[in-house]
Parts: C-alpha cells; sequence; structure tokens
C-alpha cells in the first residue's frame, strides 16, 4: 500500500512539473525578447533612426550561467535536507512503517529502509535531477570535473549566437528555428558517437531543414520592425587605401544591417548555426556521462560555474581589444556600457533576474521530467512551448500573423515526431525491422 501511494504522488507531481517547465521555458524565451526591445539611448528622440535598444547578448549568456549556479542552492537545500530527515522525509520514500525493537531486526529494518529510500529517490521525478546517471561508473569528481569545461564552452558560443540571432527575429521564428538542433545531433551521434540512423529518419532530417528554411523564408518576406533593433545610419566609406579590417568589416555590418529582411535571414543563420554547437555540447556531455556517474543537476551547475568564468574572462579580454575602440563603443563587446544599462534601467535589471530565475527553474523541471516520461511526451512539450512563445508574441503585437510559418513549423513538428518514432513513416518499407537504439544514451541536458 505504501509503494502504491508513493507511486501515485509521483505521478500526481508531473503535470505540475510539465506546467512549469512549460512556464519557465515559455518566459525565458520572452523575456529576453523583451529585453532586447528595451530603449536605452535616445528614447526621446523623434527621428526613430536614432533610437537605439538593449543588445548585448553576451551578458545575457551571463546571465544563463548565473541562472545555472543557482541549480547548487537546490543541490544544497536537498543535502540539507537528507542530513536533517535522514529517514522519515516523506520527500524520499512514502512514510514510517512500524518495525519490532529488536537489535536485529532494527538493523534489517535499517538496511530494508535505506534500500527503499533509495529506489523511491529514483522513483520520485522531483528528486531525479539529484541522483546520479548511473552507480556502477566512476564518480565525476576531482580533476574530471573540469571535462564539463567542454561542453561548457560550446554552450557559450552557442547560447551568444542565439542571443545575436534573437535581436533580428521574431520570438517565435527564433524558438522554431531551434528546431535545427535534432538535425546535428543526428549527424553528430552517427559521426564520433557511431549510432546508426535509418533511411526514415534521414528523410525527417531533410524534413526539418525544409521547415527551419520556410521558417527563416516566412520572416525574411514578411519581417517584423517590432523584432528588431532600429539600425544605425551608415557611417560614409573611408578611402579603401587606409581602411583597416576593423573598419572594413564595421561598415559592412552596419550597411547590411539596414533591410530588415537581411536582418531576418542573418538571425535565422545565427540561431541555426548555433545549433551546431548545442548539438557538439550534448554530444561531449554524453561522452561523459557514459564514463562517469554524476547527479544531471550537478552536471548543470558546474556548467553554469566553468561558463561564468570563461564568458567573463572573455568579456574583460574583448572590452579592451574593441568595446573600448571609437568602431566598438556601444556595441556588443562594450563590458562598461552593458553593466551602465543593466544598473541604471530598473527594467533591464528585472528582467535579468527574471531570466536567471526562469533559466533555473527550466533546468530544474527540465531534468525532472526528462527522467520521467517518455521521448513522445517531451516532444509534445516541445512542440506547446513554441506554440505558446507564437501565441504570446502575437498576443503582445511583437510579431504578425504569417501563414508560410504554420507550414514551416507544421514540417518542423512532422519531421520531429517522424524521427523520434512518434509518427511512423508513410512507407511500410521505410519502417525498421527492429527497435533501434537512441542516439544519446543518456537524456540530453537542454539549458535554455
Amino acid at each position: 500500500m505504501a509503494k502504491e501511494a508513493t507511486t501515485m504522488a509521483s505521478r500526481a507531481i508531473i503535470p505540475f512539473l510539465v506546467a512549469m517547465m512549460l512556464l519557465t521555458g515559455v518566459c525565458n524565451t520572452l523575456l529576453s525578447k523583451y529585453q532586447d526591445l528595451l530603449c536605452v539611448r535616445n528614447c526621446d528622440s523623434s527621428n526613430p533612426d536614432e533610437i537605439e535598444r538593449f543588445s548585448q547578448p553576451v551578458i545575457q549568456t551571463a546571465q544563463m550561467f548565473i541562472g545555472e549556479m543557482g541549480c547548487w542552492l537546490v543541490v544544497a537545500a536537498f543535502a540539507a535536507y537528507r542530513r536533517f530527515f535522514p529517514h522519515n522525509a516523506p520527500l524520499l520514500h512514502g512514510g514510517y512503517q512500524h518495525v519490532d525493537s529488536d537489535d536485529s531486526t532494527e538493523v534489517e529494518a535499517d538496511d530494508e529502509l535505506g534500500r527503499a529510500s533509495s529506489v523511491q529517490e529514483e522513483a520520485n521525478p522531483a528528486v531525479k535531477p539529484l541522483v546520479p546517471n548511473a552507480d556502477e561508473r566512476l564518480p565525476l569528481v576531482g580533476w574530471r570535473v573540469f571535462l564539463l569545461a567542454m561542453p561548457a564552452c560550446c554552450d557559450i558560443t552557442g547560447t551568444t549566437l542565439m542571443n545575436v540571432g534573437l535581436l533580428f527575429v521574431a520570438a517565435s521564428i527564433y524558438q522554431m528555428t531551434r528546431g535545427a538542433l535534432i538535425l546535428f545531433v543526428g549527424l553528430f551521434s552517427v559521426l564520433f558517437l557511431h549510432r546508426k540512423i535509418f533511411f526514415y529518419q534521414w528523410s525527417a532530417l531533410f524534413i526539418v531543414v525544409a521547415g527551419v528554411a520556410i521558417v527563416g523564408l516566412a520572416g525574411a518576406i514578411a519581417p517584423n520592425p517590432q523584432a528588431q533593433p532600429l539600425p544605425p545610419v551608415p557611417p560614409p566609406m573611408k578611402d579603401p587605401s587606409i581602411l583597416s579590417i576593423r573598419d572594413a568589416a564595421q561598415h559592412v555590418k552596419t550597411a547590411a544591417v539596414t533591410s530588415g529582411a537581411l536582418q531576418t535571414i542573418l538571425g535565422v543563420l545565427m540561431i541555426a548555426g548555433a545549433q551546431i554547437f548545442t548539438a557538439a555540447q550534448f554530444v561531449l556531455e554524453e561522452w561523459i556521462l557514459e564514463q562517469y556517474a554524476l547527479e544531471p543537476l550537478k552536471v548543470v551547475g558546474w556548467e553554469g560555474i566553468f561558463g561564468f568564468l570563461v564568458t567573463f574572462v572573455g568579456m574583460i579580454i574583448l572590452h579592451l581589444a574593441v568595446g573600448r575602440t571609437d568602431a566598438g563603443r556601444n556595441g556588443y563587446f562594450d563590458m562598461r556600457e552593458g553593466w551602465r544599462e543593466v544598473t541604471q534601467y530598473r527594467a533591464i535589471a528585472v528582467t535579468s533576474v527574471l531570466i536567471m530565475i526562469s533559466i533555473g527553474g527550466f533546468n530544474f523541471f527540465g531534468l525532472s521530467i526528462t527522467r520521467s516520461v517518455s521521448a513522445t511526451a517531451r516532444s509534445i512539450i516541445d512542440t506547446c512551448r513554441t506554440l505558446f512563445i507564437w501565441i504570446v508574441s502575437l498576443g503582445l503585437g511583437w510579431e504578425t500573423f504569417k501563414w508560410l510559418q504554420i507550414l514551416g513549423f507544421a514540417l518542423l513538428v512532422y519531421g520531429t515526431f517522424l524521427f523520434n518514432d512518434i509518427v511512423r513513416p508513410p512507407l511500410k518499407a521505410c519502417a525498421p525491422r527492429r527497435k533501434r537504439e537512441p542516439l544519446l544514451e543518456e537524456e540530453p541536458i537542454e539549458h535554455m
């Protein structure tokens, strides 16, 4: 009876975890886009070309890693909970049961209670992110922890590129374009992890590529002015004989962003390209966790620490090399200006804190769900997240409705569902005759 009650309680908490995962995931993207739309200079100007908005993708990357480091608070709270409530904690097992008081029975009861606690920890969805991925592997401790710096560096590059891309596209196009991740995860799994992909799965990947291309085309045909920071007027071209590489790059960049369509195409390409680094992050995490055991939430926490340290050092170097120059002033790498904007504008500071909280919550709830539901449910949750972002963006007036975007989104969803065996191939001859192995044995940890 106690076991049945524990199982029922575990199942009852899953809808709450799903709802919180959706809420935090939707809030993360929408808050980031809202932050990009906030004016920071020349806000009272009657000339729209003089108005400048918050454009600090590197600072937004640092915000993400601070949110990931917040996972250590949950780890510490769980450790304290287990220390002060070692056996009778309802979070860990199904209540107190009376046992005989003789010594041998007490020892047996303690052993049984310890085993029950371990089993029920794994059964409780809320505790699964705090349970090691495997008991028979070497623990990921000591110098081995620095292995997680590799996926963290991939995360830095991928997240920064996506943050730059979000400056130029609507939130829904940003979220849909991230669906290209499955393409690179599939390719890298075949190349580096020696997984096998069937013909119908290759077809599914091509469908995903077509969906991403159509979504990008929809944004380029009818770009949303609200989705993009207003571009400055291009400076006059200098004499090519004295033009430095940095000045040339700055001129080309400034001249290129004068078109909304070019901005959208650039944003889509950057977001899609960022999925290469996200896929590399997943494959590196898979390779590490296949050999070592570590609690998933600690993996996120360690990557948050390494990612923030590398990002902070990189911000200083880029500020000294680019940000403080005339060409780089008020740009992506102007660390001093970025800090001024975050501290002086209350809306930016508040959204920064909310983004950190949403990222920390999304990691915890996402890891809980990832290890508690099927791949079908996870794919449906991801689809709902994109739909909610799209609906809210339309309601807020951040973008306009596009029928072509529906076609692209439908292809993305169908290709993803086909690849994950949620829908069957249209031809029976394409269906595999044996059960396929998963691309990533260890469930990938999606950080944002």
